[in-house]
């Protein structure tokens, strides 16, 4: 699986920069209650200079949306370019490396866990309609290969949401447990339901 930040500028990036600050305030204060001040303040930049990225919040909220998008998008992208009959093998490492870019992005998790409300006004954007679409005609076209068994197929869907849903409330149902601990359960919960 290739990195889930091939497609990002690199961290020390303004932009990127602003983007780590805002994830770590949206998760520490929650979305409704930062505002553009505190993040150019824990940046230690003006607020013109943040501007310049981003004009608004929500533009910020839609970043940090696409970087869950773009765990999946990479993977997706290397199964496209399989033969269908290569397809059913290479998905156990598909959900692995799925499950390693959420292990090192559970900040983006927590994000979506503790701020839903502020992710609803994504919906009507166009950007993020776009993403979607791309993602769930890549999906759409490894899920609809004849040649797997349909049983096959249910397990494949099945797996990646089981780790969306499972990592998207692991605090909510797990409480304190370690992710690595999680996820170890997660990937023997994937090897078995694809045996």
């Amino acid at each position: 699986m290739a990195s889930p930040t091939a497609q990002r500028p690199p961290r020390g990036t303004t932009r990127e920069r602003i983007l780590d600050v805002a994830l770590e305030l949206f998760n520490e204060q929650g979305y409704d209650k930062t505002s553009l001040r505190e993040i150019a303040e824990r940046l230690g930049i003006t607020k013109a200079a943040l501007y310049y990225h981003f004009e608004r919040k929500e533009d910020i909220l839609l970043e940090l949306h696409l970087r869950l998008h773009a765990l999946v998008g990479d993977a997706l992208d290397e199964l496209d370019r399989l033969d269908d009959s290569e397809v059913v093998a290479a998905w156990p490492r598909f959900v692995d490396g799925f499950v390693d870019a959420v292990l090192a992005n559970t900040d983006l998790f927590l994000l979506h866990e503790r701020n839903q409300r502020a992710f609803e006004s994504l919906s009507s954007n166009e950007r993020h309609d776009a993403e979607n679409e791309r993602m769930e005609r890549s999906f759409r076209r490894v899920l609809e290969i004849d040649g797997i068994p349909l049983d096959q197929r249910v397990r494949m869907a099945y797996s990646v949401g089981a780790v969306f849903t499972v990592f998207m409330a692991a605090g909510r149902f797990f409480g304190d447990v370690p992710p690595n601990e999680i996820a170890r359960h997660v990937r023997d919960a994937t090897r078995k339901l694809m045996a």
